[in-house]
């Protein structure tokens, strides 16, 4: 009979923190909305990877209080996009210290549990106090999406053209469903793609110059 291992016996003198330290940030509601999050911010920034007057996050808090207090009115929207502003690393993205500037691009991931205060709380937030240009929507489970615009102080909805993609006027492209993922499109309509899909394309193309090479009798290894 195996005998299992002694586990070991916790250190008196290890302090753990209490359980119900307060975070300001937003919890991700799935795998799937972390995936389809981190595969927004990779295919925008290889897009863009050789501008520097923007910032793309996703769950990251931001903080919105007339009276610049960090402990009221805040908001932790699953993807965003600022413009013409300085790229780099934040903690949170705190209006105040950023020349008052608020999302030109907001998405939010539907759930289950979010729903009703992403179509509702929210979608009013962005529109009133926001005053974000388009808000979009995105179920990653059920695919449900839809797009709103900013006119005249009033989100109105986008139409979708025949493939179901909307178009984004403030990052000029289109954000469409590709096999069950929110994707972006370019005006010619072609796909965003990510590092690994670029990696992939061009791996493809090398393997066919190899191979094109040999039938000429020519080692590309040699070269």
């Amino acid at each position: 009979m195996s005998v299992a291992p002694d586990l070991p016996i916790p250190d008196e003198n290890v302090i753990f923190p209490p359980g119900d330290l307060e975070s300001n940030e937003p919890p991700l509601e799935s795998e799937l909305h972390l995936r389809q999050i981190i595969l927004l911010l990779q295919c925008l920034e290889l897009l863009w990877q050789n501008r520097n007057d923007f910032y793309a996050a996703g769950n990251l808090t931001i903080y919105y209080s007339s009276r610049k207090r960090k402990y009221e009115d805040f908001r932790g929207p699953d993807f965003f996009v600022v413009l013409g502003t300085e790229r780099k690393t934040r903690k949170s993205w705190v209006v105040w210290e950023e020349d008052g500037k608020y999302p030109n691009l907001i998405i939010e991931l539907l759930s289950n549990s979010t729903s009703a205060t992403d179509k509702g709380l929210k979608k009013q937030i962005y529109q009133d106090i926001f005053r974000t240009p388009e808000y979009f929507w995105f179920d990653p489970h059920n695919l449900e999406f839809a797009g709103f615009v900013l006119l005249n102080g009033k989100y109105q909805r986008i139409e979708a053209n025949e493939q179901g993609w909307m178009f984004s006027e403030q990052v000029g492209l289109f954000l469409g469903v590709y096999e069950e993922k929110l994707r972006f499109f370019t005006r010619e309509g072609e796909l965003v793609p990510t590092p690994e899909e670029v990696a992939e394309k061009q791996k493809q193309r090398a393997d066919i110059l190899a191979a094109k090479l040999r039938e000429l009798n020519i080692d590309p290894d040699l070269l």
